[in-house]
């Protein structure tokens, strides 16, 4: 794949995983009311979700959504339920401030399944990817590697994109001390992701 056309993916992919989403979203979440030690475990858990999405666009998955109404829907109400039922345990949680260092109750291979679910069941992602890698293809040359190329680029940059902004709320977290403070931020943040949700579930197949 040419450097220059490679670049242009990694421009493109960057200016859209840097816009917060559901994913980021959760990343958030954890990060502010658990601290660093959730941060590998989401950006693994992003990784693992994008490495779903972009195997299951490059098997037809994606092509399939875009002709048929029951899978697009199916797998719609999957994530918009999903993101919906993370968004309320987050407005039910109390904040966790008596000590930043104190592990906390949530396993990390269960941020780890919470942040693949969400990065993974999300059929607008699995579309895009059908409608975005293709224009980046070079007809002189072999598709499959170019495929994987891109494919290795967005899942590397996902993880890294997940990964800093679960340290940045993370710094932001042992700065903030008051639980009314965070309490705010959980509501802030469970509200987003029921809304979220919503807007899942009101998607249509473009």
């Amino acid at each position: 794949m040419p450097f220059d056309l490679w670049f242009t993916f990694a421009a493109a992919t960057f200016v859209i995983l840097v816009i917060p989403g559901p994913t980021i979203l959760l990343v958030i979440s954890y990060a502010l009311t658990q601290g660093r030690r959730v941060a590998v475990a989401t950006a693994l858990g992003v990784a693992f979700g994008d490495a779903v999405a972009v195997g299951a666009s490059m098997a037809g998955l994606g092509a399939i959504m875009q002709t048929s109404a029951l899978a697009f829907t199916v797998l719609k109400w999957i994530g918009a339920a999903y993101l919906v039922y993370l968004g309320i345990k987050l407005l039910r949680s109390p904040p966790h401030l008596a000590d930043l260092s104190t592990p906390t109750q949530t396993p990390a291979r269960h941020i780890f399944g919470h942040a693949a679910l969400v990065t993974a069941l999300n059929p607008k992602g699995i579309i895009f990817i059908i409608a975005f890698v293709p224009q980046f293809l070079s007809p002189a040359l072999p598709a499959m590697p170019q495929f994987l190329t891109m494919a290795v680029t967005f899942v590397a940059m996902g993880a890294i994109n997940a990964l800093a902004y679960a340290l940045l709320a993370d710094q932001l977290r042992q700065r903030i001390r008051r639980p009314s403070v965070l309490t705010v931020m959980n509501r802030v943040g469970g509200a987003a992701l029921i809304t979220m949700g919503v807007v899942t579930a009101t998607m249509k197949r473009g």
